[in-house]
């Protein structure tokens, strides 16, 4: 992994009940292409973390989400754990935090179990994503399209299914993190070129353009 994420700011959305290894083995991913990484919860000093029905380690908490906004950050990491994103989806805070993260196109992942909150932010529409497999008829019903698949790549958008994908996943975040992150610095750029009366055009839509043309394929993306 030599992606350069240095001093690139991610969020890490996640509570108690939280799959302890798919928090830290993408967050280690992470760090060491040199991302600053937060671990943002609705409240309190720490989170309970599981490893699969067994409690885990207590994580500490960096940030409230009453106190951050989409803008602080550049990426959005959502880990799994069945719980955590049951327990997230209940919170209108934390799934505004997620739709908003959709909206602006800033790069997102998510595994196993927590794409319930992209279904929840009605984030999935058009997308083509993998999750758990218990959360399929959700994402369909949501409609996006489900596969399965140990990594899929959607725009901006990282899915993955269970901890054994982690490699995979791990990887596509580092990867597709710095160039979509990069993709943008260079957009920004550019649109300052166009005069206040012709604004660029981009899609409004909050599945972005890969709602307009129905997602791209794992076939674009191969792993």
């Amino acid at each position: 992994m030599n992606a350069d994420l240095k001093q690139k700011r991610v969020a890490i959305v996640a509570t108690d009940g939280v799959e302890q290894i798919e928090l830290e083995e993408p967050r280690r991913a992470l760090d060491a292409a040199g991302a600053i990484t937060h671990l943002i919860a609705p409240k309190g000093d720490s989170i309970q973390a599981m490893n699969h029905d067994d409690k885990g380690a207590r994580i500490p908490v960096d940030r409230v989400l009453a106190d951050v906004k989409v803008a602080d950050y550049d990426a959005l990491l959502l880990p799994g754990g069945v719980a955590n994103p049951d327990r997230l989806r209940t919170d209108q805070a934390a799934v505004q935090f997620v739709r908003e993260f959709m909206l602006s196109e800033k790069p997102v992942a998510a595994i196993c179990h927590a794409p319930w909150m992209l279904v929840e932010a009605g984030a999935v529409a058009g997308r083509t994503l993998t999750s758990w497999p218990s959360l399929q008829t959700d994402i369909r019903n949501a409609g996006g399209k489900w596969v399965d698949s140990p990594v899929q790549v959607d725009d901006a958008l990282v899915t993955s299914r269970k901890p054994d994908d982690l490699p995979h996943f791990c990887a596509a975040i580092v990867r597709e993190f710095a160039a979509r992150i990069e993709d943008r610095r260079v957009d920004s750029v550019g649109e300052q070129s166009f005069p206040a009366s012709d604004p660029p055009p981009g899609p409004t839509a909050i599945g972005g353009t890969g709602a307009a043309k129905g997602g791209d394929s794992a076939e674009d993306h191969p792993v």
